[in-house]
């Protein structure tokens, strides 16, 4: 079990990927798998479309990473758009191929999705997704947390609130929401222990490769830009492979910085580009 791993000795070291757009592409995200396994990671995460709408890709990949390299998967699975009995086929799918792990989320509310049946949903917020989960499935629960707050709570003390519903309603640890400032993740850490919150606490890191995805991530995660990372931008970002260098030299940086603080883990956001996570990992080693 991945909870099993946390130690005090060290910080766990993990992935995220997503299931490919494009079933022709479908085949080179095994090869990305395969590359990241040869970083010893301690799980890999698989992304879920809003709705459901690759969980059996979803599922199919985190099998592979199961079954075939032999690395604990977590699955992601939303809620918002999925009636109880698709929750239960999906987990009934994990169960029969041996995945014993998700990141219980609420999601972005679907494009298809009307007022009437967004507000009749089964699954208001991740928090009652993971008490059913608990509930009616052996499933091992995880988590999400904002260190910059989410962005529909009305207060970060709001946020924390909504949060230790999550743990107490059985996730036993978190993935944090990609941030680009250490300071607040400390302050967001200090405040979780302090509102009861116990469970280990992964930090998410994502490189900034390109000047264009940082725009793109920002405007999806509601993430703060510290100055250090605008100047950077403003230095390189018309050069391809001078930003690509910068970008991953202020994540080896951020992880860097990050040891000894609290964080019982690294959740690398790799974007399905293993040579990027190889240079990061072989910065921080």
């Amino acid at each position: 079990m991945i909870s099993n791993l946390f130690t005090k000795e060290r910080q766990l070291l993990s992935f995220e990927v997503f299931p490919p757009k494009k079933e022709d592409e479908f085949a080179n995200c095994f090869s990305v798998l395969d590359q990241l396994a040869l970083l010893s990671p301690d799980f890999i995460s698989v992304t879920y479309g809003a709705g459901g709408s690759k969980s059996k890709k979803t599922v199919e990949i985190a099998s592979y990473i199961q079954n075939r390299l032999h690395i604990q998967a977590l699955a992601h699975m939303t809620c918002v758009g999925s009636r109880r009995e698709d929750i239960d086929a999906v987990c009934s799918q994990l169960e029969e191929n041996g995945i014993r792990h998700v990141l219980a989320l609420r999601g972005d509310r679907p494009s298809w999705m009307s007022d009437e049946q967004y507000d009749s949903r089964d699954f208001s917020h991740a928090d009652s997704l993971t008490a059913y989960l608990k509930e009616h499935t052996a499933l091992q629960v995880a988590g999400a947390c904002y260190p910059e707050k989410h962005y529909e709570a009305d207060s970060p003390e709001r946020d924390l609130e909504n949060l230790k519903k999550k743990c107490d309603a059985g996730a036993s640890f978190l993935i944090t929401q990609l941030f680009f400032d250490n300071e607040s993740f400390l302050r967001f850490y200090e405040r979780a222990r302090k509102a009861g919150i116990t469970v280990p606490i992964c930090a998410g890191i994502m490189p900034i490769t390109s000047s264009k995805q940082l725009g793109t991530t920002v405007s999806l995660s509601g993430s703060c830009v510290p100055k250090k990372l605008a100047d950077l931008i403003a230095a390189y970002g018309d050069d391809p492979a001078d930003m690509r260098r910068a970008g991953i030299a202020y994540a080896v940086e951020q992880i860097r910085g990050l040891k000894g603080s609290g964080a019982e883990g690294i959740h690398i956001y790799s974007m399905n580009r293993p040579k990027t996570a190889a240079e990061i990992v072989a910065g921080i080693r």
